[in-house]
């Protein structure tokens, strides 16, 4: 099984569960010793920490290597935020993951443009890189609902008796 639960469900009832987690990486920032990482999937974003005590050199270096969008797998602990470095913004800002472990599961050039980015390119370049605008929220939104439609439309003509 590739991960435990999803970035979006961590909350501080978890802290103190060891969580396999897999994503794209959102952002990184690279405090000197410590690694922090915004790993998104399509349920949310949780932050990672890649530093001491429980992470070695060789960890740190190859976590501050990884590029936007590449696809990682962490293993850690969910501990709580440092008093005032909770992220209101976020169903997850009050935890965040220690990792002990970290694997790139497949690594991205950089990318034309971000899922999170607030301008967009021309709708061209975004057709071009569709993979990467289908992981924009407002598109996850738009598939979520397509296929509730769907669905409904399935389960109706069901009930009365269509094949299709």
């Amino acid at each position: 099984m590739l991960r435990t639960h999803t970035c979006g469900q961590l909350r501080k009832s978890d802290v103190g569960t060891e969580v396999t987690l897999c994503g794209w990486v959102e952002s990184k920032r690279d405090h000197g010793g410590a690694v922090f990482i915004d790993l998104r999937d399509r349920y949310g974003i949780t932050q990672v920490v890649i530093g001491p005590p429980e992470a070695n050199a060789d960890l740190i270096d190859e976590a501050g290597r990884v590029s936007a969008e590449s696809v990682i797998l962490i293993r850690g602990t969910v501990t709580d935020r440092l008093e005032g470095k909770t992220n209101e913004k976020l169903d997850t800002g009050a935890i965040e993951v220690r990792s002990v472990h970290f694997e790139v599961l497949n690594s991205c050039e950089t990318p034309p443009f971000t899922p999170s980015q607030p301008d967009l390119p021309g709708e061209d370049l975004r057709l071009k890189y569709r993979f990467l605008d289908l992981r924009r929220a407002e598109m996850q939104r738009a598939m979520v609902l397509r296929s509730t439609i769907v669905k409904t439309m399935r389960d109706y003509f069901a009930e009365h008796d269509f094949i299709d």
